[in-house]
């Protein structure tokens, strides 16, 4: 996935249709971009673990608060620590990591720092509705609650864009609103001539976003969707916590979701606490802190401050990494986690750009690309490396070897041939073959060719130790299925 900058926005839109353009034109990069290349992976079956990987660890701030999600209270109540993006998909499941990198991915698209307490503001809302709906679906058990949390978590798409990108506009809306005399729809009225959810419907049909999410968002939906119910049912508790527990609102919202689930009064209450406090920990674990929202709440949740982003040790990741590689060899060995994670381990251990795992074909003539990490290329356009013998090229010379070889575009010019240089670059480059009974199958590569950062002496180290321990993995791998 190529994280894309939108250009600037020069000129705040003077009319609905062309607010439609103009957000429909810039998207929310890294949302929008994160959630297409997420949903192709998932709807096609030849795609697994690896590829949702790749996408994820391309941000390495995505990265980190997925992880940090990953081991939060909501995502793993065991608590079973999560240090690989691999293990979290493994562990949690694809579907689950789907939702906790959209969710990760909402708060690193927005754009206004004019409006931006505005648009976490927005986005802690969708955040609160889309627990509770996800809970509600859970309690009267839905085919699919993650499905029921997306298309919660998007159903004010329209209105997180704009506060996203808003600047005078919004700035205007704000202060009508804090003056007091028009409600936050009429001073939208007021200043734009609609109100923000009218961009929600539009922008979900020029994205495709399809589906639930769509027809949650349609005000007349032409049926009747019990699933739908649930979605406008979590903005409900919003609204209702808002008016407060003596308010007419908050009691027919408890006594909907009564009926609803057939739980007790007292039940519903707790849930709603709980899933509310759930959802402030939420918003803190992203960095947005204890927001206006939840302040409105009267629930006397405990005020928290946004914490500091986490300082990452390199040492103690690539500590936590060898581990987790131990522990796949020492456990029930699975070769795909294994690579994935041996991968993951070069990426992020060691900070390299690009890393992938390339199978030998048949005949030896080339390296078909079978995981890889921070490509910028489309994710179906597999990578591959032709092996000459005459002259030698690099992969040739990797493959000649039983050692990790560190390859430099001035001392080893000669085995940079074109087609090398056309498919990575004129780089440095760090290359281990692997073995399967004393012959090589493949090779591991790594690279810095798009931050240029000089490789060193420790990284080749490092390097060498984790494809070390994949070779060893496979050697255990092999004697296993022997026995």
């Amino acid at each position: 996935m190529k994280k894309v900058e939108p250009p600037e926005i020069k000129a705040e839109p003077d009319s609905f249709d062309e607010w439609v353009n103009v957000l429909s034109e810039h998207k929310m990069p890294i949302f929008f971009n994160t959630a297409q290349s997420i949903h192709n992976i998932m709807s096609d079956d030849k795609k697994g673990t690896m590829e949702l990987a790749s996408v994820i660890l391309q941000d390495p701030n995505l990265t980190v608060k997925l992880l940090k999600m990953s081991n939060s209270a909501y995502y793993n109540p065991s608590r079973q620590k999560m240090i690989t993006v691999s293990r979290a998909i493994l562990n949690l499941g694809s579907k689950m990591i789907r939702e906790i990198t959209l969710l990760c991915s909402f708060f690193e698209s927005i754009r206004s720092s004019a409006n931006k307490e505005r648009a976490t503001e927005e986005i802690a809302q969708a955040i609160h509705a889309a627990v509770q709906a996800k809970a509600l679906a859970v309690a009267v058990h839905d085919v699919s609650p993650e499905e029921i949390f997306i298309a919660a978590l998007l159903n004010h798409i329209g209105k997180i864009s704009f506060w996203c990108y808003c600047r005078e506009q919004g700035e205007r809306i704000q202060a009508l609103v804090k003056q007091g005399a028009k409600t936050r729809e009429e001073a939208e009225k007021a200043v734009l001539g609609f109100k923000l959810f009218d961009l929600c419907a539009p922008l979900s049909k020029a994205w495709k976003l399809g589906g639930l999410i769509e027809e949650a968002i349609e005000r007349f939906p032409s049926s009747r969707n019990p699933r739908v119910e649930l979605v406008h049912l979590g903005y409900e508790i919003n609204e209702a916590l808002k008016e407060g527990g003596d308010s007419k609102k908050y009691a027919a919202c408890i006594k909907k979701i009564e009926a609803l689930t057939k739980q007790p009064e007292k039940t519903v209450i707790e849930h709603i606490k709980r899933h509310t406090e759930l959802a402030v920990d939420i918003v803190r674990q992203l960095g947005a802190g204890y927001t206006l929202m939840f302040a409105e709440y009267d629930l006397n949740l405990e005020p928290l401050e946004p914490e500091a982003p986490p300082i990452i040790d390199k040492r103690q990741l690539q500590f936590q990494i060898s581990q987790e590689i131990t522990m796949i060899i020492n456990d029930k060995l699975d070769i795909n986690l294994l690579l994935e994670t041996v991968l993951e381990g070069i990426k992020r251990g060691i900070g390299m750009d690009r890393v992938m795992f390339a199978l030998l074909s048949a005949d030896r003539q080339a390296l078909y690309e079978k995981l890889s990490i921070g490509w910028r290329k489309d994710i179906s356009n597999k990578i591959v490396f032709n092996v000459f013998s005459t002259p030698p090229n690099l992969f040739f010379q990797a493959l000649a070897g039983s050692r990790a070889f560190w390859f430099k575009p001035l001392t080893d010019a000669e085995l940079y041939t074109l087609h090398d240089i056309n498919v990575i670059g004129r780089t440095e480059c760090f290359m281990m073959p692997i073995f399967a009974n004393s012959k090589p199958t493949g090779i591991v590569y790594a690279d810095r060719s798009i931050g240029n950062q000089a490789l060193t002496d420790e990284d080749f180290n490092l390097f060498k130790y984790f494809t070390q321990q994949a070779n060893i993995g496979l050697s255990i791998y092999r004697m296993q299925k022997m026995s």
